[in-house]
């Protein structure tokens, strides 16, 4: 396997079906040592994250039928 000029690589199809990559498939790449480790982030991480920052930010205590009312309302 070889870095083309643009500093890319291709992962062979075998190893993107192991692994489950897909095209826009997120990665991490890690430098251990002198091995270059590649790994796909848990999918739950992100999501996550983003309870985590928005957790205790809600200030409205409305029921989840008040919200859907408040929706649908003309």
């Amino acid at each position: 396997m070889k870095i083309d000029t643009e500093g890319k690589i291709t992962i062979p199809p075998d190893i993107q079906n192991k692994l489950g990559l897909q095209p826009g498939t997120e990665i991490q790449l890690e430098v251990v040592g002198n091995t270059l480790q590649i790994r796909k982030p848990q999918a739950s991480s992100k999501g996550r994250q983003i309870i985590a920052a928005l957790r205790g930010k809600a200030t409205n205590h409305l029921t989840t039928n008040e919200i859907m009312q408040l929706t649908r309302a003309d």
